[in-house]
């Protein structure tokens, strides 16, 4: 957030364009041609600006969601902390960002109105809101892994090599990411007939249910 509030490059997305015939997207609708674009390296970064915009983690989060609550932002220090009752409560130069997010930025300013720093240098601080505002609007270079060449092998060893030193990517996640993309209630609905057979006695695993579900032999 303090890279993105001061506009410093806060890195690209690798994204996999493949195809999947009827692509439905959650929302409704289907994708044009049948396109699929699948985040691979930046899921984190998206993730939690999803979260701290919105104030609730995406449908398929399975995090802790703590995660993205309470971020605060000071107007007179320009830094970002968490929520801390005893540094924050009752000082209005603390902005919950996602309250801030979620309101815009006419509330706030009628509470820092209040304030005789703010009445004596109001474009100040409605600079810094103004560039707190713009942190939606921040575009990130989208490098893309296309063509009918990169198969599901190149893809995993092209993402691998791009985050080396960070999680490893499988053609599990891979495989789920893409059913996902075809049927976003893939993963809840994987989770709960595991949970079921776990609940009479059958510990299976989501990797082996992909496996079974990718070689059409156990249907759900």
């Amino acid at each position: 957030m303090h890279s993105l509030y001061h506009r410093y490059p806060a890195g690209s997305l690798l994204v996999w364009v493949t195809r999947g015939d009827a692509t439905h997207v959650k929302g409704g609708g289907e994708l044009p041609d049948g396109i699929i674009r699948l985040l691979l390296d930046g899921q984190q970064r998206i993730t939690t600006l999803y979260g701290i915009v919105r104030g609730k983690p995406p449908e398929f989060f399975e995090g802790n969601v703590q995660t993205f609550t309470g971020l605060h932002f000071h107007l007179e220090d320009e830094t970002f902390e968490f929520y801390s009752a005893a540094k924050m409560a009752d000082n209005p130069l603390w902005v919950n960002v996602t309250e801030f997010m979620q309101k815009g930025m006419g509330e706030f300013m009628m509470r820092l109105l209040e304030l005789p720093q703010v009445k004596e240098e109001p474009a100040r601080y409605i600079d810094r809101l103004n560039s707190l505002a713009g942190i939606k609007d921040v575009t990130f270079h989208i490098e893309e892994v296309a063509g009918a060449d990169k198969t599901v092998d190149v893809v995993v060893d092209v993402f691998n090599r791009v985050n080396s030193s960070g999680t490893k990517l499988s053609k599990g996640d891979l495989a789920l990411a893409r059913i996902c993309a075809l049927w976003p209630d893939a993963r809840q609905e994987m989770n709960r007939r595991l949970e079921k057979w776990r609940s009479i006695g059958y510990d299976f695993r989501l990797d082996w249910l992909l496996r079974s579900i990718t070689t059409g032999v156990a249907p759900l």
